[in-house]
Parts: structure tokens; sequence; C-alpha cells
């Protein structure tokens, strides 16, 4: 399975924010959408042949738990830092920081070698380390705050992708979280499911619009938009 496309070069990025619309599904609802969009969106040619990856996050939070509370308590501006894997694999490791600022989101990354990420967790990261702006900025938060990992979240996504208003739609299933951050990188990461079961999450981003008929394809009629927060629900039986 192929990995999927990652920004290599973060001084190319730019403060550009997208909207992010989010719904609680069940398994028939996102069937149903999936079936209507298959035939209008691509899927993301680095899912694989079976349009699936895996993806694994590690959240960091410091000793008062800001992030989460900033989370619980809608605060805005707010943003966290992750660090993200594909498939189980440390073939391509980013740091990410995702802001939100009026229901709006913006996301840095930039690209860690194994080595870097171990220092991080350990609390190891030295200025030699620090070969990227994110990465500058990660350090000083991580130095001021003491920012530690918190917690694992992980799932199953099913990407598609529409170019007119640079769309992406996220079908995201089991959703599960480990507070066991040594085991990032095991092939087999024991997770607590974090929705009821047949419970997912549908994403849809894009940039200034999202075309009518990709509206009117995803309307249910029973789907309501929600301030879901994968990092939040799986922190909240942590915290």
């Amino acid at each position: 399975m192929k990995e999927p496309y990652l920004l290599l070069h973060p001084e190319e990025n730019c403060e550009k924010f997208r909207h992010e619309l989010k719904y609680v599904c069940s398994e028939g609802e996102l069937q149903l959408i999936y079936a209507r969009i298959r035939h209008l969106c691509q899927p993301d040619p680095h899912a694989g042949p079976e349009g699936v990856y895996n993806i694994r996050s590690v959240y960091f939070d410091d000793q008062e738990n800001s992030c989460f509370y900033d989370n619980e308590n809608g605060t805005d501006p707010r943003e966290k830092f992750r660090i993200r894997i594909y498939n189980g694999s440390d073939a391509r490791i980013t740091l990410e920081c995702k802001k939100k600022e009026k229901l709006m989101t913006h996301k840095d990354m930039c690209p860690l070698t194994k080595g870097q990420y171990e220092r991080i967790v350990s609390g190891e990261l030295s200025q030699e380390d620090l070969n990227s702006p994110l990465l500058r900025k990660f350090y000083t938060r991580y130095a001021q705050d003491h920012l530690v990992p918190k917690v694992i979240v992980a799932y199953e996504r099913t990407p598609f992708v529409y170019g007119p208003g640079n769309v992406r739609i996220t079908f995201d299933r089991n959703i599960g979280s480990s507070t066991d951050v040594g085991s990032f990188f095991d092939s087999y990461l024991p997770l607590r499911p974090v929705l009821p079961v047949g419970k997912h999450i549908l994403e849809v981003k894009y940039d200034e619009f999202l075309p009518d008929f990709l509206y009117s394809v995803m309307n249910l009629g029973s789907l309501t938009q929600s301030a879901f927060s994968k990092y939040y629900l799986c922190r909240k039986f942590t915290v």
C-alpha cells in the first residue's frame, strides 16, 4: 500500500485557512454517500488499490492540559501539535500544527526523522534538531510549556478529492485511542473505541467554495454538522 502524499517543504506553506465540516454517521449513511460520490470524485491515488489507509497521530499538551480545555471551551483561535504516520510505517513522519480560527482550519507540517521523533517523545529534543521553521516553533512551546505526548489517535480513512474548490471528502472509521505512546510504530496497537458501535465520521474540507452538486449528493436529511474533535474525545477518557 502506498504512503499518502505529504508536503515536505514547510517554507512553502501559507496561512490559507480551509472550511472543515464534520458529521457523525452510521455505516449505512457512509455507504449511501459513498455510492453517490464514487463516480463524481476521484479516490486519493496515494491511498492504494483499496482506497484506504490507516492514520496514527500522537498529540501533545502541557501539564495544565491547555489544548484539551481550549477545545472543550471552544477557545478561538487555538492550535495543537501532533506527529502523524500512515499505515504504521516510519517511512514518512510529520510534525503538524493544526490551527482553528473562526470555524476555519489551517495546517502547517514538516518532515521528521525517526530519531527526531524519538528525541521529542523522550524529552531530549535539542537545538541541533531544529531544521525547519515549524520545528523551531514547536521547540519554543516544547521548552516553555513542557509539552509532552498525551494520547495516540488512530483510525481508518477512505479519502476522495475533487479539484474545483480543492474539496476533500473523507470517511473515518473505527476511531480509537491509546496512551501507550511507546507502541506508536507497533504493527498491532490495542485501541479504546471512542464512538458507539457502528458510528463513524464524515469530514468535508474545501477552500473558497463547495460545489452545489456535491453538497446535494451528500445531503441525507438526517446528518447534522458537529463540532466533533477526535483529539478531544480521545483525551476525554484520560484527563
